[in-house]
This record gives structure tokens, C-alpha cells and sequence, in this order.
């Protein structure tokens, strides 16, 4: 009973391998500490397998089955888990079906208590496939920093599979939007709010907080002509360029129901029911100043539909290229009838 007892103390204490089995055990029917949940299906017992490296970018609304199955087949039948700061364990039961795993587990971390137990740090190390879900992102890079942080980026070198929706989405970049400025209240911010004061708070940056080589020099980002945020995406990229000289940055946009299925070599496809945009801030960038919409900007733009291949280490795809170019919060377009998507 002592290690029952460990799985749901706020510490997790290491009895042995033996406890470390039991605990997993327990967790399978949905038991928590005061601070961590933790939900599996499958076999109780860990496996070690051979696994490949890849990265699933998904944009965002209804899942995609064919990006789970290639994640899945990517962790060669091991250990699928689910990261989460919110929600339930709704992703076992649909990705136990899509292909043959050891276990489909969910990992719901609420607060930096819960991040930092070592019972969460041993999980992910344990893990053949890594999913962060969708909410929001404030959450993973507020109070995922340190062993959660560490576990992933660990994952990442071993050549654990790794993907991300939403907010999962939006942290694999090497910059991300952290939207930790952002209030309960506060309508979504899309490209027309974040293009009026691209150095307003809410144009929140953070930089390295997964450490992915291929997606170095890149920010993501999500829903995206859904919730009509490519205005924003040339604000982050803006903003970048200002504050760090000598970047070389581009954007990767994602729409919903689709998903870019990255090897670590750069190669892409994307599948799915729309597009990813390849965006690229033009010289001369744009000079910003507080409180002024943002001006003098121009992007090359490279829209990927479903299908299509590209190539994020040459940054070259089969696309036809457009520009965008931006003055004073508005956007003018080079493609017919000036379409921004």
C-alpha cells in the first residue's frame, strides 16, 4: 500500500522499480495526486522500442487521424503519451484504435506543483511518443519550464516522435507566442488587433522553449486563416527582426484540420483539409514603434495546400510565391484580388 499511497502524495518518492509499475497501474484508472492526473490505457507495464524522429504540426479543430497513425507508427509500438494543462483524458480512448501501441496515457499538468513532481519527469522519459494538446500555451511556458521543459527537449534527442495542436502547436517553434499578456476578457488576437500595436503587451515572444534543430529560426502558428491570423504571424516575425539583429526568421502558418508531418531533415508534406504558409520578413524590415500600427513591412508568402511537399532547411516548396506588403496596419497583396490567404 506505501506505493498507492506515493502515486498520490504531492512528492513523488522513488521505492523502486516495482512501485514505479504500480504506480503506473493505478494511473490507468484515472488516479491523481494533488496536483498531477494521470490516465492510461493499455499494457501497465512500460516497453522500451525503437522509435523515429519526426514532428507533427498540426493546426488545430478536428483532429487528424493519418497524423496520429504517423506519429503512432513513428514510436514503433511503444508508449503514447499526452500532455495537457486543462481537459481530461478524451485523447486515449480515440488514439488507442488508430494503431498498435503499448499504452495510450494522458499527463494533465495544471500548475508549476504539478510540472515539477518527478513522478511526471520519469513518466516522459518513459515515453516512445510525445502529444501536447490544445488550450493555452500561457500555461506550458509559465509552468512547464524546468523538468517538463527538460523531459521533452530530452525526448526530442532520443528521436522520440513529437507533435503539438494549438497551443501544442504554438510552442515547437524555436520563437513562440507565449500569450502570457493576454486576459480571460480578451478577444482573440488576430491580426488586425496585433498589426495596431505590434509593441503592445500582448505581443508576447518566447524563445526556446523547446529546443527542435529543424525548426530553428521559426515561429508557428495556428488556426490560422480560420481565426484570420496571418496579420499577427508578420507582427511576430516583425517584431523579431526589430529586437534581434542579425536573425534570419520565418513563420510557419497551419490551418485548421491540417497538419504539416515534418522529417528532422526539413523535408514536410502537408496533409489534411487546408494549408500551411511559408512566411518570410523581406529587407528592409520594418522600424516599430510603441502605440503605431505596423508600417514598411514586406513578406514573401508561399501558401502549401494539402498534398504538397516543402522544404523547411532550404525553405523552398512547389508553391507559386505572393508578397504581402504592410502600411499602416493594412495589408496589400500581390495575389488575385488581393487575397491574404
Amino acid at each position: 500500500m506505501a506505493c498507492f499511497w506515493n502515486v498520490l502524495r504531492p512528492a513523488f518518492n522513488w521505492c523502486s522499480l516495482a512501485c514505479l509499475a504500480l504506480a503506473l497501474a493505478v494511473g490507468a484508472h484515472g488516479q491523481s495526486s494533488q496536483q498531477y492526473k494521470y490516465f492510461r490505457i493499455g499494457s501497465q507495464q512500460d516497453v522500451a522500442t525503437k522509435t523515429q524522429a519526426g514532428f507533427a504540426l498540426m493546426g488545430g479543430g478536428t483532429d487528424l487521424d493519418e497524423a496520429f497513425r504517423w506519429m503512432c507508427q513513428r514510436a514503433g509500438g511503444g508508449d503514447f503519451l499526452v500532455l495537457r494543462a486543462t481537459g481530461d483524458d478524451d485523447y486515449n480512448p480515440y488514439i488507442q484504435p488508430l494503431c498498435k501501441l503499448n499504452s495510450v496515457a494522458t499527463l494533465i499538468l495544471p500548475n508549476k506543483e504539478a510540472a515539477n513532481d518527478p513522478f511526471v519527469a520519469a513518466t516522459i522519459a518513459h515515453a516512445e511518443a510525445i502529444f501536447i494538446a490544445g488550450g493555452d500555451q500561457a500555461n506550458y511556458t509559465r509552468n512547464w519550464t524546468g523538468p517538463v521543459q527538460a523531459g521533452i527537449n530530452a525526448a526530442i534527442k532520443r528521436g522520440v516522435p513529437i507533435g503539438g495542436t494549438s497551443a501544442g502547436l504554438a510552442v515547437l517553434g524555436e520563437w513562440a507566442y507565449s500569450a502570457e499578456g493576454d486576459k480571460p476578457d480578451d478577444p482573440n488576437l488576430d491580426g488586425k488587433l496585433a498589426m495596431e500595436d505590434p509593441l503592445g503587451p500582448r505581443i508576447t515572444l518566447t524563445h526556446g522553449f523547446l529546443d527542435i534543430p529543424v525548426l530553428k529560426g521559426i515561429i508557428t502558428d495556428t488556426h490560422f486563416a480560420k481565426r484570420n491570423r496571418m496579420g499577427r504571424l508578420l507582427v511576430f516575425l516583425a517584431k523579431i527582426e526589430s529586437s534581434t539583429p542579425g536573425a534570419s526568421m520565418h513563420g510557419i502558418g497551419v490551418e485548421e484540420k491540417a497538419a504539416v508531418l515534418l522529417e528532422p531533415d526539413g523535408r514536410a508534406t502537408v496533409i489534411g483539409h487546408g494549408s500551411a504558409y511559408l512566411v518570410t520578413a523581406v529587407p528592409p524590415f520594418a522600424v516599430l514603434a510603441a502605440g503605431r500600427p505596423l508600417t514598411g513591412a514586406k513578406f514573401a508568402v508561399e501558401k502549401v495546400v494539402s498534398g504538397k511537399s516543402f522544404n523547411v532547411t532550404a525553405w523552398k516548396s512547389d508553391a507559386t510565391p505572393y508578397s504581402l506588403t504592410v502600411n499602416s496596419g493594412k495589408i496589400q497583396s500581390t495575389q488575385e484580388l488581393g487575397a491574404i490567404y
